[in-house]
């Protein structure tokens, strides 16, 4: 399984083979609406366009402080989900995401 494609253990009730966003996690649809911009202005698939635009990434903070930004949207989704589920989800999730290997 490659970054793109979620882990069913981290977001249960996805589809597999779903492209999500390498920095922030968001899922990225079925089409390149939701796709960043490269410099040339070309869509970049691997990250977002709330991530990734013209070439560069508009967020510059940490994994964890990442994390933080994405609780509410993902306990919003998903309401059986308490917000120290979804960091500890996050936390075993990001590191496998293009931007936050080592």
């Amino acid at each position: 399984m490659n970054g793109r494609e979620v882990n069913a253990g981290i977001a249960n009730g996805m589809e597999m083979n779903q492209k999500f966003c390498q920095c922030c996690g968001m899922p990225m649809g079925n089409t390149d609406e939701q796709y960043g911009t490269n410099a040339d202005g070309s869509k970049n698939e691997d990250y977002c366009k709330y991530c990734f635009e013209n070439g560069g990434f508009t967020f510059q903070g940490s994994m964890e402080e990442m994390i933080e930004i994405c609780v509410p949207p993902m306990t919003a989704a998903h309401p059986e989900m308490t917000e120290e589920e979804a960091k500890n989800r996050m936390r075993e999730w990001f590191p496998t995401l293009k931007r936050w290997k080592k």
